[in-house]
């Protein structure tokens, strides 16, 4: 009996077998030599930077949100009893809709001024103090939210303004953290789990504050996120350090694992001085700049206008659109991890470049956007409409493994910077989206809304044709050459020192000859 046939197809189901299981076992791609899957983060220093840092970007989130909830609450008609016997109704604050909208938008008219500076310091005080002050003072200031809202409107928007100074620095910093702990092969992964914490906090932080209010009074709900914040800081700054070297925890074989595949070696302390003439008119920054923005417009549009939509378009109950605004970002925050060892798989088994990863997955993610953003707007039901909205953000998780680490591509000891750069500009979406659509669906009409969607996908669709052209995975020329400055600058500084140091000895010499 012939066996070869059969043994044809053990051979190919084994193989296309191992593969699969490879793509989605979670083990490490990397030869760290450690025996353990992915999933166990604990036996990986590293990976608890990300577990950590996944952490720190969910309180972002349910830090920066919780007020589009519980100004709800503040703002609503209460029952009142009064001690003649009669009942009433009164608001905890009256303010109009108008200034509902600047206290809400109040957090990014600080949030602009600082992401460049944010990725300026990290740099040169390390990006882990930078990610923990930023949102360990944020959540103090969610604390003193109940008292500043009491003390009058200034004073709330005061409080506001500075929250968002402070969350500035968050995601330029936290590029300097990768920078010193994030292998190559492993950027797009451990930045994508991080950045899930994003999308994991605004799916928390909006059905949970309602159900504080209703529970337990709107003051609840900052309290209750500022406690969490506040635990998280302390936490962070113990067990998170800023680079492998000087961590007391890191195992030898990890820590010479990392500074050999960022090209390293203990004790390496190297002065960044950064090439803004090679960074400033760069193509690849730029398109990286333009794609942030896009991305974040989309972002924004529907995380500050979702529940309104819901409400005037598709008429839903305001209990409901809580939980149902949250469903998309529950998609993309599971999709985050998919796309970023996706991304890394592709990359370390030689599919794809560096530069190629990031241009499909970036561009398959806006195209998608804008198809999906299209059709929603088009059609215009609830059930459709809601499925190609959480479609459309679902698959934007892609794009993070794209724009999102872009920056250690281009120039790893610059991505603070850069990141700073970017996020600067891809805030004010944040600042001028919420404006546009309030003067566009001023009359709530469905052919306003649909406009607001056709905006948001044209402007996905001008991102995804400038990064694909654009777009580069490699260290760029400019960095290159500060690198080799830097070196040389060093060498030159240690052969100057040579003969002071000669002299001193010679010194000492003679003296002891002396005596």
């Amino acid at each position: 009996m012939d066996t070869k046939p059969s043994s044809k197809v053990s051979r190919c189901f084994t193989l296309h077998s191992t593969r699969f299981s490879y793509l989605f076992s979670f083990r490490s791609t990397s030869s760290d030599g450690i025996d353990a899957p992915l999933w166990m983060f604990w036996k990986r220093r590293r990976y608890i930077v990300v577990f950590m840092a996944f952490l720190g970007f969910f309180n972002v989130y349910s830090l920066r949100v919780n007020l589009s909830v519980a100004i709800v609450a503040m703002t609503e008609n209460r029952t009142v009893h009064y001690d003649n016997g009669t009942v009433g109704y009164e608001q905890y604050f009256d303010w109009s809709s108008s200034l509902q909208g600047y206290v809400l938008s109040s957090f990014f008219y600080g949030y602009i001024l600082t992401p460049f500076l944010g990725g300026f310091i990290s740099n040169r005080f390390g990006g882990n103090y930078v990610f923990g002050v930023g949102i360990g003072t944020t959540a103090v200031l969610t604390l003193l939210t109940p008292l500043a809202a009491k003390a009058g409107v200034a004073v709330l928007l005061a409080v506001r303004i500075v929250e968002g100074i402070f969350e500035g620095v968050t995601f330029p910093c936290i590029h300097a953290v990768w920078s010193r702990w994030a292998p190559p092969t492993e950027r797009s992964r451990m930045a994508s789990i991080a950045f899930a914490g994003n999308y994991a906090g605004t799916v928390v932080a909006m059905p949970m504050s309602g159900i504080l209010a209703n529970a337990w009074g709107w003051e609840s709900v900052f309290y209750v996120f500022g406690v969490i914040g506040c635990i998280w800081f302390l936490a962070w700054m113990f067990f998170v350090k800023t680079s492998p070297e000087v961590d007391g925890w890191i195992s030898q074989r990890e820590k010479e694992f990392i500074l050999e595949s960022l090209g390293r070696t203990e004790g390496d302390q190297e002065k960044v001085k950064h090439p803004w003439k090679g960074i400033l008119t760069s193509v690849a920054v730029w398109s990286l700049v333009v794609s942030h923005f896009s991305e974040n417009w989309g972002f924004y549009t529907l995380l500050t206008q979702l529940p309104t939509f819901l409400k005037d378009a598709m008429h839903f109950e305001l209990e409901k659109t809580g939980f149902v605004s949250a469903v998309p970002y529950l998609v993309m925050g599971i999709l985050l991890f998919v796309s970023g060892y996706l991304a890394d798989w592709c990359q370390v088994k030689g599919y794809l470049t560096t530069t190629q990863v990031r241009r499909y997955f970036n561009c398959g993610a806006f195209l998608a956007q804008t198809v999906f953003m299209i059709i929603g707007a088009f059609i215009l039901e609830p059930g459709p409409t809601i499925t190609c909205i959480t479609i459309a953000v679902g698959l934007g998780a892609f794009a993070w493994s794209g724009f999102a680490v872009n920056h250690l591509d281009l120039s790893p000891k610059s991505a603070g910077v850069l990141m700073g750069i970017s996020n600067t500009f891809a805030t004010i979406p944040g600042i001028v989206s919420p404006i546009i659509t309030g003067y566009i669906t001023s009359n709530k009409s469905d052919n306003e809304w649909k406009t607001v969607f056709y905006i948001a996908a044209g402007i996905y669709l001008v991102g995804c044709v400038i990064y694909w052209f654009g777009v580069s995975g490699e260290l760029q020329p400019w960095s290159i050459e500060a690198q080799e400055r830097r070196r040389e600058q060093e060498k030159q500084e240690k052969q100057q020192s040579k003969p002071i140091e000669s002299l001193a000895y010679t010194n000492k010499v003679s003296m002891e000859d002396e005596l």
